[in-house]
C-alpha cells in the first residue's frame, strides 16, 4: 500500500508545551498513540473497503466499459494522493493537524454515504448496424448470461476468438454473426446518479487530503526530538493501516454481494464515522497535540473549509473531462498520446516533467557538488518509484477485473470469495511479512550486508514484474474454463507484498535525508506527486488491458484471458528489466548519496 507513514516526516511540530514521556503509556509508548492508531485503523477500514468495490461497482452497477471504469479509477486514486500536499500545507500554516483531521474525516464519511445512493442498475443495450437492441441478463448457475432481444427472439451473445460476435438461438445454433467491431455495447444509466457517484469521489478526495498527512503528523508530535521510541511508534501505527484494510477488504465486498452495493459502501461509511468520532470526542486525551499554530489576526478555518468545499465541483469537472477523453489516434506517437490526455493527465504530467529538471537545475546553481549529487540520486529514485507504483496499483483495477472474470475464486472447494475480497491478500501478506523482513534487514545490517536503498528499489521493481510473470505462468495452464486457481492470484500478491516492503518504508525517509534542507518540503511534494502520477498512469495501463464487455460481463473468457496474459507478460518483463537496469547503476547512485542509508 502506498500510504506508508514514516518517522522521518520533514515537518517537526513544536512540542515544547508538553512532555510526551509524562503520563501513562501504551505498550511503552505515549497513551495517545492508542487513540491515533485506532483512528487511522478505522479510516483505512473505510478507504480500502470502498476501494475494493469501486472498479466492480463501475463495471457492474453503472455498466461502464473497462476503459471508462479503469480510467476513472486511476484519476480518483491520483487525486487521493495529490490532495495531501494541499491539506498538509493548510494544517501546518493555519488549521493545525487535529482540526484538519476532523474536517477530512467528516467529508470522507459523507462521501462514502453518498456512494450508497446509486439508483437502479444501468440497463445494457447493443447497437448493430445503427439499430439498437435490448440486452437481458439472466443468472445461470454461478454466472450471468447475456441475451439480445430481437423482436420475439432471445439470442444468446457469444464472443468469438476472432473478434466477431455470434448470436445463438435456443437450440445453440448460430442465428447471426456480427463482424468484428460491428457489435457496440452500451448502457442506459441515470445521469443524476452518475453525478452523485462522481461528487462522492470528489468529496473523498478532498477529505483524504486533510486527513491523511495530518494524522501522521500528530503521531510525530507524541515524541520529543531524539526519542528512540519514535520509529517503533510509527511501526505500530503502520499496523493500524493494514489491520483496517485487512478486515474491510473482506467485509465490505461480502456485504456488497449479500445485500447490495449500498451495504458495502455503508460499512465503509460507518468505519469512517468511527474514525471521526474517536478524534472529535477525545475526552481531552489529545489536548496539546495537533493544535493550530500561533498566528495573529482572525481564524481562517471557516474560509479554508469553504474553499475546500468549492474544490468539490472543480474536481467534478476534472472527472467529467477524464471520462470524455478520447483515446489517442493509432500511430500518432507520443505527441498524439500527450494531446489525447485528459486535463487531469496534462496537469499531472506537466507539473512532474517541469518540477524534476527544474529542481535539479536549482540544486546545481544553489548547492555544492555533494548536494547536487544527492538531489540527483533522489530524483532518479523518484522516477523509478513512478514505475513501481504504476504496476503495483493494478490491484484495484485490472487485477480485480481479472479476479472477477478469469479466476476460480473457490477456496479448497469449501467456499468462494468475491473478486473484491481478493485485495485482502496484500494486507494479509504485509502484516505477515513486515516483522520477518524487519528482522532480516536488521540481521543483514549487523553483518554489513543490508542492501542499499537503490538496490532495494531495484529488487522491488524486479519483484513486481515477477509477480505478473507468475500469474501469466498460471494462466498458461488453465483448463476449458479459462480460469486460473485463486492461489495463482494469491502468489502474485505475496510477491508484490514482498516488493512493496522493499520500497515503501524507505521512500519518504530517503527523500528527507537526500534533500537540501531549504527544499525538503518541495521534494516531499514531488515524491507525493510521483505517486499521484503513478496512480493516473496505472489507470492508463489498465485501459490497455480492457476487454470488450456486454452489460459488464465478457462474452468470451478465452479472449479475456489472452488479453490480460498479454498485458501482464509485457509489463512483467518491462518492470523486471527496469529493475535489473537499476541494480546495474545502483553503485553510481549509491556514490551520489554520499553515505546516506
Amino acid at each position: 500500500m502506498v500510504d506508508t507513514p514514516t518517522a522521518d516526516t520533514p515537518r517537526e511540530p513544536d512540542i515544547t508545551h508538553v512532555n510526551p514521556a509524562d503520563g501513562g503509556t501504551w505498550f511503552g509508548h505515549p497513551r495517545q498513540l492508542a487513540r491515533l492508531f485506532t483512528t487511522e485503523m478505522w479510516e483505512r477500514f473505510g478507504y480500502y473497503g470502498m476501494r475494493a468495490l469501486l472498479t466492480l461497482y463501475l463495471t457492474k452497477h453503472f455498466v461502464f466499459g473497462d476503459r471508462e471504469a479503469t480510467g476513472l479509477y486511476g484519476g480518483y486514486t491520483a487525486l487521493v494522493y495529490l490532495t495531501p500536499l494541499v491539506g498538509g500545507y493548510l494544517a501546518d500554516q493555519y488549521l493545525g493537524s487535529k482540526r484538519a483531521v476532523k474536517f477530512g474525516a467528516i467529508i470522507m464519511a459523507l462521501g462514502y454515504l453518498l456512494l450508497c445512493f446509486g439508483g437502479e442498475t444501468a440497463k445494457p443495450y447493443a447497437t448493430i448496424a445503427n439499430q439498437r437492441y435490448e440486452i437481458q441478463v439472466e443468472d445461470q448457475a454461478d454466472s450471468e448470461v447475456r441475451y439480445l432481444v430481437d423482436g420475439a427472439s432471445r439470442l444468446k451473445i457469444k464472443g468469438n476468438d476472432d473478434g466477431t460476435v455470434s448470436l445463438l438461438g435456443t437450440d445453440g445454433s448460430v442465428a447471426r454473426t456480427v463482424e468484428k467491431g460491428g457489435f457496440e455495447a452500451g448502457a442506459e444509466r441515470s445521469s443524476f446518479y452518475v453525478t452523485i457517484m462522481l461528487l462522492a469521489l470528489c468529496m473523498i478526495s478532498v477529505g483524504n487530503g486533510f486527513f491523511k498527512p495530518n494524522i501522521s503528523t500528530m503521531v510525530g508530535e507524541l515524541y520529543a526530538q531524539g526519542d528512540k521510541r519514535r520509529d517503533a511508534g510509527f511501526t505500530i501505527f503502520y499496523m493500524g493501516i493494514n489491520l483496517g484494510s485487512l478486515f474491510s477488504q473482506l467485509l465490505c465486498p461480502f456485504l456488497a454481494v449479500a445485500f447490495g452495493w449500498w451495504a458495502g459502501f455503508g460499512l465503509a461509511a460507518i468505519g469512517m464515522l468511527f474514525s471521526w468520532t474517536l478524534i472529535q470526542f477525545d475526552g481531552g486525551k489529545l489536548n496539546g497535540y495537533g493544535e493550530p499554530p500561533v498566528r495573529s489576526g482572525p481564524d481562517r478555518a471557516l474560509g479554508i473549509y469553504a474553499a475546500a468545499l468549492i474544490g468539490i465541483p472543480l474536481f467534478y469537472l476534472l472527472f467529467v473531462n477524464l471520462m470524455n477523453a478520447e483515446p489517442p489516434v493509432p500511430g500518432s506517437g507520443i505527441i498524439g498520446y500527450i494531446a489525447s490526455l485528459s486535463l487531469m493527465g496534462k496537469l499531472l504530467f506537466g507539473t512532474f516533467l517541469v518540477s524534476v529538471p527544474g529542481i535539479l537545475i536549482w540544486s546545481l546553481v544553489n548547492g555544492d557538488r555533494r548536494e547536487f549529487q544527492m538531489m540527483l540520486a533522489a530524483m532518479v529514485l523518484i522516477v523509478f518509484n513512478v514505475v513501481f507504483w504504476t504496476l503495483f496499483e493494478q490491484a484495484g483495477s485490472s487485477l480485480t477485473l481479472f479476479a472477477d472474470r478469469n479466476t476460480d475464486l473457490s477456496v479448497f472447494g469449501l467456499f468462494s470469495i468475491s473478486a473484491g475480497q481478493t485485495q485482502f491478500f496484500n494486507a494479509f501478506f504485509i502484516v505477515a511479512l513486515a516483522p520477518v523482513m524487519s528482522i532480516m534487514w536488521t540481521k543483514l545490517a549487523a553483518h554489513g550486508m543490508e542492501p542499499s536503498i537503490p538496490v532495494k528499489f531495484g529488487i522491488a521493481l524486479i519483484g513486481v514484474g515477477v509477480g505478473f510473470l507468475f500469474l501469466v505462468w498460471g494462466a498458461s495452464m488453465v483448463g476449458p474454463t479459462f480460469k486460473v486457481g485463486i492461489w495463482w492470484l494469491a502468489g502474485l500478491y505475496f510477491i508484490h507484498s514482498f516488493a512493496e516492503l522493499c520500497i515503501s518504508p524507505v521512500g519518504l525517509s530517503m527523500i528527507t535525508k537526500l534533500s537540501i534542507a531549504r527544499v525538503v518540503g518541495l521534494m516531499m511534494g514531488v515524491w507525493f506527486l510521483s505517486i499521484s502520477v503513478a496512480q493516473y498512469v496505472a489507470g492508463v495501463v489498465a485501459q490497455v488491458a480492457s476487454v470488450e464487455t456486454v452489460g459488464g460481463q465478457v462474452t468470451n473468457l478465452k479472449v479475456s484471458l489472452d488479453t490480460y496474459a498479454g498485458v501482464f507478460w509485457t509489463i512483467g518483463l518491462v518492470s523486471a528489466g527496469i529493475g535489473v537496469v537499476l541494480l546495474l547503476v545502483s553503485p553510481l547512485i549509491k556514490r551520489w548519496m554520499h553515505g546516506v542509508q
